[in-house]
């Protein structure tokens, strides 16, 4: 079943870790690419001084002051996209959860042929690994993943175990544990 708005209107780093165990699923044409949620990051607003949004809006954060389940996609380090998904309750004007990695599930071929390796195990280690291999690009930016028909969120499995950690590739915010994997 795919996620309701309902779920994204929750505190941003509840959405991070409700999020592990789903499955994020990616259809081009007839084909659908899907992996389970395996790593995620939260990125609250403006007590967060390590998230977009912590500075106020800007052409490049918009999204994550917009409706709640819709991605916010962005471009990093000149090579590669990631993809989030905007997450908030209302205590805040803005948030969002960064999907970190999947553990890949279907049309795994087409993966590798997007990703060029037969490494499943590094297929979508990593948040440019996985749009690469899902063919997520700016294209996706702002796409409402509750009624689209070509990105979206639904049930998975439920974590026996959520590790909890400081986020990855940041400078700032590292006192917040809001990495989550299983």
């Amino acid at each position: 079943m795919r996620l309701p708005r309902k779920f994204y209107k929750q505190d941003t780093v509840k959405v991070a870790q409700d999020l592990l165990g789903k499955i994020l699923v990616r259809r081009i044409g007839r084909v659908s690419l899907a992996g389970i949620i395996a790593e995620t990051e939260a990125y609250r607003y403006d007590d967060d001084p390590a998230s977009h949004a912590c500075s106020g809006i800007t052409p490049r954060n918009k999204a994550m002051f917009e409706d709640v389940g819709r991605a916010y996609v962005y471009f990093t380090y000149g090579m590669h996209h990631c993809v989030n998904v905007v997450a908030r309750d209302d205590k805040f004007l803005a948030g969002a959860v960064l999907i970190r990695a999947l553990e890949p599930k279907s049309g795994i071929s087409i993966m590798k042929k997007n990703r060029k390796t037969e490494d499943v195990e590094n297929l979508t280690s990593g948040p440019g690994k996985l749009t690469m291999a899902l063919d997520i690009t700016k294209n996706q930016y702002g796409e409402d993943l509750v009624k689209s028909k070509s990105l979206y969120i639904i049930d998975g499995i439920k974590p026996k175990k959520i590790i909890s950690s400081s986020r990855i590739g940041i400078r700032s915010g590292l006192d917040k544990k809001w990495n989550f994997r299983f």
